[in-house]
């Protein structure tokens, strides 16, 4: 395996300078950084070109995370915004080739976070993605992209909770680049058997997020890790592990994540940075020792 980590664990922002932590996550050990795809539209060729080069000459790989705005939604009912967020994922996936980004993960099948103050049509907005997405998933095969749709807890999303969801629907999408991406934090909440919920995914898991059931770095809850560690080397899971904690209030990723208390307890970006480090060694252990 290879281990990652988001680059929103620093920042308060969905935007940031993603060189900075490009070096910042191979200064700390990591295999690969994980970045938001809400700038990549208005990057130029050349950025895009700077960037993928930064990665390379740091040793660093990059997967890409997405939550859909509202306007990005496969899943909606109006023909306008679901034929708009299509034209929107192939532009996005064209630029993830160029970065040679090989792995998309998120809701990238519905919207997020969800406004529940709105009437939910699970069974109507389940039909609809996965047509759509079965022709989003056949763009991202031929971007050598793995479009892996990430299983979120209820108060997210609505139309995957469990990774018997995620498993079913991508099932029915039957295109071999769309998958299932699973989260510690969400499973956390929702699954009854976090063991058996990873090895129901045997075979479609394409993408792996980590993070404490309080948001925090691994190592720093209760989360069941050799459970997970089991569950993962019993179907043989060989994609990335990417930890996605979030520990600091303020801005639109505080905000969105729902952080209403300094979870990081006062670290300064030292601190975080030892923190994220302590983390990473603790995962290999985990995964690759016990």
């Amino acid at each position: 395996m290879k281990y990652g980590i988001y680059y929103a664990y620093w920042e308060q922002e969905w935007t940031a300078d993603y060189f900075k932590y490009i070096e910042k996550a191979a200064r700390l050990g990591f295999d690969c950084l994980e970045i938001a795809c809400t700038p990549l539209p208005e990057y130029s060729a050349s950025k895009l070109a700077d960037l993928r080069k930064c990665a390379a000459d740091h040793g660093i790989f990059l997967t890409a995370g997405h939550g859909p705005n509202a306007s990005q939604n496969l899943a909606s009912a109006d023909p306008a915004v679901a034929a708009g967020a299509k034209k929107f994922y192939v532009d996005l996936l064209r630029k993830l080739e160029i970065l040679d980004i090989h792995t998309i993960g998120g809701g990238i099948y519905s919207y997020w976070p969800v406004d529940y103050s709105r009437p939910v049509d699970k069974a109507g907005d389940w039909a609809r993605s996965v047509a759509n997405v079965r022709e989003v998933g056949r763009v991202a095969r031929d971007c050598g992209v793995d479009y892996c749709l990430e299983v979120l807890n209820r108060f997210e999303g609505y139309l995957l909770n469990t990774a018997a969801e995620g498993v079913a629907f991508v099932r029915e999408v039957d295109v071999p680049a769309v998958k299932v991406m699973l989260d510690t934090f969400h499973m956390n909440i929702e699954e009854d058997d976090i063991g058996g919920a990873i090895r129901s995914a045997k075979g479609v898991l394409g993408h792996f997020h980590t993070g404490e059931c309080n948001r925090r770095v691994p190592g720093k809850g209760r989360t069941p890790w050799h459970e997970i560690a089991c569950a993962l080397r019993d179907i043989d899971y060989r994609g990335s592990v990417v930890m996605e904690p979030f520990v600091r209030m303020g801005g639109t990723v505080g905000s969105d994540i729902k952080i209403w208390r300094d979870i990081s307890c006062g670290a300064d970006e030292a601190r975080l940075d030892a923190d994220a480090a302590s983390a990473l060694e603790f995962e290999r252990y985990m995964f690759e020792t016990l």
